[in-house]
């Protein structure tokens, strides 16, 4: 395929937990290929990557996530021992400050935009200005999962819940072309990897599940008191979050029609499976070359 040296894009990112690692191999064919992001729109992971990539800082993260295994995952969840959600996400995010630096979207050299939802007004909100890392931690403050985020006097939330795919930031951009990328895109027939062994072996297999055992007991007592209950929390909230925001997508995407729909299946992994970077990675990068081709002529 020849390279698209001359297209300006908009880029729009979706919300989707772990499957938005695809983002990453979407932007990478997308650069490779010659095209010129000028703007970039975001929810939740969507918008960690994207205002990871406006910063220049896509192959230092890259390389820290792909080497996250599940332990690492795991200890980046700081619990906030609050009603309002199981951890507080500071971790997670002192850990990428520590990585990339804090930088303001005013500087960024492509036009950014991280949406939220405002819990008190009940709708959604445009970060465009200010700390880029505090648009991040509000844009993907999932509920119940994370600790809402009070931003300029709101209460902010995860920007999945009113907009999965933020297509409206960019409906005034002067770029040639808008690539949207959905994490809600149809079930499909993937085969999955098997585990990989970790370092460690049973000594680092022992550990993991203490701590999962001690997650589902903090879970218990802090988010249910039926004990009861069968179902795992986490697979409840995510499972809830997933129907909520599909069918969200759906009518977003029928509204604000793209130029190139780039789909993600829901099953490609599971909201919480950070450790399967690389595997995501690389589908998003040839789910990339794919539509593109199907799209552009």
């Amino acid at each position: 395929m020849h390279k698209e040296k001359n297209k300006t894009v908009s880029l729009v990112l979706g919300s989707g937990g772990a499957r938005g690692l695809a983002h990453i191999g979407v932007i990478r064919w997308l650069t490779e290929q010659g095209y010129d992001i000028r703007s970039i729109s975001g929810s939740s992971m969507g918008a960690l990557i994207g205002g990871i990539y406006a910063a220049g800082k896509l192959d230092v993260y890259t390389e820290w996530v792909e080497a996250l295994r599940r332990m690492d995952v795991l200890q980046l969840l700081d619990f906030a021992f609050s009603r309002s959600g199981i951890f507080s996400g500071d971790r997670i995010i002192h850990k990428l400050k520590d990585i990339l630096g804090d930088i303001r979207i005013e500087d960024l050299p492509v036009s950014f935009t991280a949406v939220a939802t405002d819990l008190d007004m009940g709708r959604e909100v445009w970060l465009n200005s200010g700390s880029l890392f505090a648009a991040i931690r509000a844009s993907m403050a999932i509920p119940s999962v994370f600790t809402p985020v009070k931003y300029e006097g709101r209460l902010l939330v995860d920007g999945g819940v009113l907009n999965p795919v933020p297509i409206a930031p960019t409906l005034t951009d002067m770029t040639d072309m808008t690539i949207a990328v959905s994490l809600s895109g149809k079930e499909e027939a993937i085969l999955q990897e098997e585990p990989k062994a970790e370092p460690g072996g049973n000594r680092e297999k022992g550990r993991r599940d203490a701590i999962l055992q001690f997650i589902e007991s903090v879970q218990e007592r802090f988010v249910t008191e039926d004990a009861s209950e069968e179902a795992n929390i986490f697979d409840v909230m995510s499972r809830s979050i997933e129907s909520m925001t599909n069918t969200i997508a759906r009518f977003k995407l029928a509204a604000y029609n793209p130029d190139i729909l780039i789909e993600i299946p829901v099953n490609a992994c599971g909201l919480f499976e950070f450790h399967r970077a690389k595997e995501m990675i690389d589908f998003g990068y040839k789910r990339a070359a794919r539509d593109m081709g199907r799209g552009h002529t």
